[in-house]
């Protein structure tokens, strides 16, 4: 009878020797590799101070586990990484143990580092209690809406959050041993580099793990992992085919408009319903985003067709989904996360022309972008009717067109308008 109590207990708690093993691995010493100093880990030492639990979210392998081992090797405390096949059966009950161990092994300690944490399902009970007994929680996760969601229950009002996307153009170019300074952008040789290099992170994007192997085959596990993990075993969705196509016509498309109707037909989906559910678990696995048509009508806005881009170049380059070298919209694409990373609320504006980026701050649009690859005699009517239409229609004096490596600036109808490359547009402060 004690045998089979105990076999039970076995199955329902992780065994402590075996979870110490784990952790006693998962902390080892490895050889020490050169990391990247994230731009986001400016942020640390405030948000280390205070009293929320931090979560750090972002696309798989956009560099989460490095940034919390750095931001741990500044704030020593506890680690754990949940994205570990010897943890699968890791259950909310486990969390005890874990503690007890961790304390076993490493002494009191009053940070938290938890790489992954929502593949446990009711992690944030745990991290409630932690936060409740004022000790300090950093976590990382792939899956925006399970942390929101999970968040929102047990942790609104505790917590910070931090989006970490593949690197920015200047980590970039640190990752390439460069080292830029104001004055680089306007010495000819190192100018001569900064393109180099741009017209690299143009093609290649910004994923660390392939910048450092430069494996395609790379990119496609990577793809299958997040398609596989994130999406169709989370989302328990039983028709692989369709979300395969799905997400090959949205990359296919990038800086496109599409509609939820048009792809409803174009797949067979029983309703455009489903469609927007879908890529709303492509939205949430970070992998694709979609940006909707500015209208003072939300409704209008939420039923317009919307523009669509990919979280990183070198995804949409190599995975087969790009038949042409298409830079203009590579160029788009790569403004579009910039200024996502930087936080902004993103619309594109249609109306007799379009314009393909603007700002909203609070309640008003702010900025106008045009992006195009070369601002020359054939498109320069149309970018400058879409861009101007767009600065009378919200009152802008300045509007700013984006280019691969155009730089001027001159006024139409009274407005202001910059025309900046690209790589040095990504290079200001």
């Amino acid at each position: 009878m004690d045998s089979f109590i105990k076999s039970i207990r076995h199955r329902m708690f992780m065994n402590k020797i075996e979870l110490k093993e784990i952790i006693l691995d998962q902390n080892r010493e490895r050889k020490e590799e050169k990391l990247i100093e994230r731009e986001v880990f400016s942020k640390i030492k405030d948000y280390a101070k205070n009293r929320f639990v931090i979560i750090i979210s972002g696309i798989r392998r956009s560099g989460k586990s490095t940034l919390l081992s750095q931001i741990k090797n500044k704030y020593p405390g506890y680690y754990l990484n949940f994205d570990d096949d010897r943890l699968v059966n890791f259950k909310l009950e486990n969390f005890q143990i874990l503690y007890e161990t961790l304390i076993e092994i490493y002494g009191e300690k009053n940070n938290f580092y938890f790489d992954e944490i929502q593949n446990i399902a009711g992690w944030e009970r745990f991290v409630r209690r932690l936060h409740d007994e004022r000790e300090k929680v950093f976590v990382t996760g792939s899956n925006a809406s399970m942390l929101s969601r999970e968040l929102g229950t047990h942790l609104t009002g505790r917590h910070l959050e931090m989006n970490l996307f593949p690197f920015s153009f200047r980590e970039f170019l640190n990752f390439k041993e460069f080292s830029i300074n104001k004055k680089s952008i306007y010495l000819t040789k190192e100018k001569a580099k900064i393109k180099k290099y741009f017209e690299e992170y143009l093609l290649e994007g910004g994923l660390p793990e392939y910048l450092k192997t430069n494996n395609k085959e790379y990119l496609k596990t990577l793809y299958d992992n997040i398609l596989y993990r994130d999406i169709i075993v989370r989302y328990k969705l039983s028709n692989e085919k369709i979300i395969k196509e799905l997400v090959y016509l949205a990359v296919t498309n990038i800086a496109k408009e599409i509609s939820f109707n048009s792809m409803k037909k174009l797949l067979g989906f029983g309703s455009s319903t489903t469609v927007k559910e879908y890529f709303s678990y492509l939205e949430n696995s970070f992998l694709i985003f979609l940006v909707p048509k500015f209208d003072y009508s939300l409704k209008k806005q939420v039923y317009s067709n919307k523009k669509v881009y990919v979280i990183d170049n070198g995804l949409a380059v190599n995975l087969g989904f790009r038949f042409s070298k298409d830079s203009g919209k590579l160029l788009e694409n790569l403004v579009f996360v910039e200024l996502k990373r930087k936080g902004r609320e993103i619309f594109y504006y249609s109306n007799k022309h379009e314009c393909d980026f603007v700002i909203r701050d609070k309640m008003k649009i702010k900025e106008a972008i045009q992006v195009c690859y070369e601002f020359n005699e054939e498109n320069k009517k149309r970018e400058i009717e879409g861009l101007v239409e767009a600065m009378e229609n919200f009152k802008l004096k300045n509007g700013l067109i984006l280019t691969y490596d155009q730089n001027e600036e001159f006024i139409f109808k009274k407005k202001n308008i910059k025309v900046i490359s690209v790589w040095k547009w990504l290079l200001e402060e």
